[in-house]
């Protein structure tokens, strides 16, 4: 799933971005590397997650919602590959 909104996603001078594409390829171990140095960054005040790519590490999800954190706040959002489940959002 392939999303970045207009003027936020960022890459810095030595190559970090504040972003990561997920499709096919992407192996679960990078999406949990990458969301939980995003959710350790204080520079970073909220991170938007598919429905589909956060099952795939809904334990790393789940650990950061249970440690009380709220910055940054982490919402999942539908994509258009995976059908939104209303049943799994925690909102």
């Amino acid at each position: 799933t392939g999303m970045v909104l207009a003027g936020i996603g960022h890459v810095d001078g030595q190559g970090k971005k504040n972003f990561l594409v997920v499709d096919s390829k992407t192996h679960q171990r990078e999406i949990e590397d990458t969301f939980n140095e995003l959710t350790r960054r204080k520079d970073i005040a909220m991170v938007l997650i598919t429905q589909g790519s956060a099952e795939l590490i809904r334990k790393c999800v789940d650990e950061y919602g249970a440690s009380g954190q709220v910055v940054p706040t982490v919402l999942e959002i539908p994509s258009k590959e995976v059908p939104y489940d209303p049943r799994k959002d925690a909102i």
